[in-house]
């Protein structure tokens, strides 16, 4: 019984040993699915009705594939994030339809690096690059657009990243985690993530920065990221935050407040010239 009971240790042992090793190694494979999943992905890419396919060179030299369309004279852009394991295609779709469309909206989303289309690896820091060179190309492609910052999931992180150094109209998040250190900690109970994570995405800290309106929209029936992450994320973010908790989960969220949201954060401008001229313009 002695000697069952010490192979039995060391078995454990061993098992407790692979699973560090192999969280210290692939951790990337598990945090950016879609990363690697690229080479499987088809060479064909269907560009969402009124988007165009551009291309857009970040700080460190990588070249990241975009979807782009250019808001209404005087309007505002909703720059858009994805998740871990999808691509730019649906958010450019959503928000290339109304309500955001009627309203003189463009959109750019982007996918990161590493993703289908674009060069490079991805990591935290990489994403956040991925994202300021996305808003300096709005800037370059619309200056003087107003952004409003909007993501799902690992995108939901990305954009709270970016807010805190750029103006912008405000948050619109779906689906987010207070920190991938958390979300970490709930899968991996046994482990201790917080030492072995390279990537970190710490939202409860970055937020409280962020200053401008926050939309958080999240599914009762998440069970990717519990709705906990949410409120969580919603207390550091203060007031200025709202959080909205539906029917649903991890993805049918998905757009089910974007007509609270466009008329939350729609700019002045949109009932005022010149945007407004724009959108009188456009009109039948």
């Amino acid at each position: 019984m002695r000697l069952f009971l010490s192979l039995l240790i060391t078995a454990l042992i061993a098992l407790y040993a692979v699973a560090l090793i192999g969280l210290g190694l692939f951790q990337r494979r598990l945090i950016y699915p879609g990363a690697f999943r690229a080479q499987r992905a088809s060479a064909i890419r269907e560009v969402p009705a009124g988007t165009q396919a551009i291309s857009l060179e970040t700080s460190d030299g990588e070249r990241l594939y975009g979807l782009w369309r250019a808001p209404a004279p005087g309007c505002a852009v909703v720059l858009s994030f994805h998740g871990n394991g999808s691509r730019p295609e649906a958010g450019a779709a959503r928000f290339a339809a109304p309500p955001w469309r009627t309203r003189g909206w463009g959109v750019l989303a982007i996918a990161y690096r590493g993703y289908p289309g674009s060069t490079g690896s991805p990591s935290e820091g990489g994403l956040i690059a991925d994202s300021d060179a996305a808003y300096r190309e709005i800037a370059a492609r619309a200056p003087g657009a107003p952004v409003l910052l909007h993501g799902h999931s690992l995108g939901a992180a990305v954009a709270v990243a970016v807010a805190r150094r750029v103006p912008h109209l405000g948050l619109y998040l779906e689906a987010p985690f207070d920190s991938l250190a958390a979300v970490a900690a709930g899968r991996f109970p046994y482990l201790p993530t917080g030492l072995l994570l390279r990537d970190s995405f710490r939202s409860d800290d970055r937020i409280a920065a962020a200053g401008a309106p926050v939309l958080i929209v999240h599914g009762a029936l998440d069970r990717v990221v519990p709705v906990a992450h949410a409120q969580r994320l919603a207390e550091r973010a203060g007031p200025r935050a709202k959080l909205e908790i539906v029917e649903g989960d991890h993805v049918s969220i998905l757009g089910e407040r974007d007509a609270e949201a466009e008329a939350l954060f729609r700019p002045a401008g949109v009932s005022t010239p010149p945007c407004r001229e724009a959108l009188d313009a456009q009109s039948p």
